[in-house]
């Protein structure tokens, strides 16, 4: 094929790829703006149900219950806040009247590096903006806090797709318009963040649609990950565990003997390897159950009882 006629053609199908997306997103991310005692914020926000809830960042309603939500077809509903959870920065909010129908939801776990990604927000006064990149990375992590807690977003999405202001709470979309993730920062020049939509997230939606909030069970073990030895990796049949690097002060971790430097391998019998790995054990399921950590101290291997507490906003 002649190299001048094939670089058109990706380009058009590229430009078909980023129009459809546009055309099938656009109707269904909300320009948001709320007042709190802080000022007035402003965000974007996707549709999530056919029951007139919409997703979007715990930042864009943080400080706020209610405020407005308003479409590319000029509808303007007002919306109350569900519930928020700062320690994901994701936040469910109800608007007071029929809106558009959801799109697609996809899973982030089936992302690629070099997946192709179409960001779309609806800045207040920008009447809907649409940007295209690659996923850039995957993996990354990004610290979460409230005024107790502090928690790592794990699996964030990092694209190159351009993030304008006010795009906070929009979409993510894959190739096929399916949202894979939230956008929710602007990383560094010409970088962009998003919450991944997956199997977690979609437990963190439920509880805040149903409950308000998510009651997240808590050890109080500060972790890192490090890699084992290969004669460890053979023996214990996993690469890597998560070192200890503190165990905080009267914490569930510090009253069942937890150590810094201990190496956590596995809780409940299951292999751990990532900060993820932990966290997703610790939902309110776990609050007030014996919790079973093997870990390696010394070389030695030591099975300690753990029981996590609620952890307190």
């Amino acid at each position: 094929m002649n190299n001048d006629k094939a670089e058109p053609d990706a380009l058009d199908a590229y430009s078909a790829i980023v129009t459809s997306v546009a055309a099938q997103l656009t109707p269904r991310v909300a320009a948001l703006s709320i007042r709190s005692r802080a000022g007035e914020a402003a965000g974007s926000a996707v549709v999530l149900t056919g029951e007139s809830h919409l997703i979007t960042n715990s930042h864009v309603v943080s400080g706020g219950t209610h405020g407005t939500a308003e479409f590319a077809d000029g509808t303007v509903a007002r919306f109350d806040v569900v519930g928020r959870d700062p320690l994901s920065d994701i936040a469910v909010i109800r608007a007071d009247r029929k809106i558009p129908a959801p799109p697609d939801y996809g899973d982030a776990d089936n992302l690629l590096v070099g997946s192709l990604v179409v960001a779309v927000g609806n800045p207040l006064g920008l009447a809907g903006t649409v940007t295209a990149g690659v996923v850039s990375a995957l993996g990354r992590s990004m610290p979460a806090r409230t005024r107790t807690a502090a928690r790592l977003i794990e699996d964030v999405i990092q694209t190159d797709a351009a993030l304008n202001p006010g795009n906070s709470g929009g979409a993510l979309a894959d190739s096929h318009g399916r949202i894979i993730g939230i956008s929710t920062a602007v990383a560094g020049f010409g970088l962009g963040l998003a919450v991944p939509i997956n199997a977690t997230t979609h437990r963190i939606i439920h509880a805040l649609m149903h409950d308000g909030r998510v009651r997240r069970a808590y050890l109080g073990l500060v972790t890192t990950p490090a890699p084992l030895t290969p004669g460890q990796a053979e023996r214990f049949g996993q690469r890597t565990a998560m070192r200890i690097v503190e165990v905080v002060e009267d914490s569930p971790a510090a009253r069942s003997g937890l150590k810094a430097a201990d190496l956590v391998l596995a809780v409940d019998g299951a292999a751990l390897g990532s900060a993820q790995s932990l966290q997703k054990r610790l939902f309110s399921e776990a609050i007030g159950q014996q919790m079973e950590v093997t870990v390696l101290r010394n070389g030695a291997l030591v099975d300690v009882i753990a029981v996590p507490a609620e952890l307190s906003d």
